[in-house]
């Protein structure tokens, strides 16, 4: 295997080795999710006329855990090297920054989509959402993934302590994924709100992502596609700057 290649197995490898903890967990919480608000919501909330609630709600809890886990697998894997001491290791072999960034993020998108397809598989049964575009979710879900691993990598690459990555989870991830459509539609919010809402971009990936199983959404996909196509071209050059120069890495 060439260098890239072995430090992307290894990140793979780190995350599949605790399999239980990475993977099942998140899909046992996305189950727990649906379960409660499903069996509230249910013949409460219409959001689509043919569509259920509990099926409107799948995609968005299979695309929340496809963001929150990518960027937990790069956030987590840097923070945990550099407090333990092991980074040394890394900076010693002579892979390039563009290697550093296609294995962490491209990790990142298998343990997003690792835990997103264990979404969809164990709460299939719940309801079964029709699959009108299946291309639309596949380029929503890796496009996904692959930005929220970016931004991971951005976050491990910023902390220096567990609290301060926990802070970024916390105050910006987590809140930005729940306001973003995961529980309602936004036409159902006032118009105030439903403005705020389309300065998130969570809000894009959440949206491009449920058309592809109804083929309506809140927004035209291909708008959906450019904004996160965007925000992943920026964010991407913005980690790669930061592994070229070695930003609290080398120090």
């Amino acid at each position: 295997m060439t260098g890239w290649q072995s430090l992307f197995y290894k990140e793979v490898l780190r995350f599949w080795k605790v399999g239980f903890q990475t993977v099942a967990a998140p899909v046992i919480t996305a189950i727990l999710y649906l379960m409660i608000f499903g069996h509230v919501l249910e013949g409460r909330v219409q959001v689509y006329d043919t569509v259920s609630y509990t099926a409107f709600l799948l995609p968005g809890l299979v695309m929340m855990s496809v963001l929150q886990n990518a960027f937990a697998n790069s956030s987590s894997s840097l923070i945990q090297s550099k407090i333990m001491g092991n980074l040394v290791f890394l900076l010693l072999t002579p892979l390039s920054h563009r290697a550093w960034f296609v294995a962490y993020v491209g990790s990142s998108i298998v343990r997003g989509m690792a835990v997103g397809m264990g979404v969809m598989v164990v709460t299939w049964w719940f309801a079964q959402p029709s699959l009108v575009a299946p291309l639309w979710i596949l380029a929503f879900g890796f496009m996904g993934a692959a930005l929220l691993g970016t931004l991971g990598l951005i976050a491990g690459l910023w902390a220096e302590k567990f609290d301060q990555m926990a802070a970024f989870q916390n105050f910006i991830i987590v809140p930005m994924t729940f306001l973003s459509g995961v529980f309602y539609s936004i036409h159902s919010l006032p118009d105030f709100w439903q403005r705020v809402s389309h300065l998130n971009p969570f809000f894009y990936m959440i949206d491009g992502f449920r058309y592809g199983f109804f083929g309506v959404s809140d927004v035209s996909p291909w708008i959906s596609l450019a904004l996160v196509g965007g925000a992943l071209t920026v964010v991407s050059a913005f980690a790669l700057h930061l592994l070229k120069i070695g930003y609290k890495i080398r120090h």
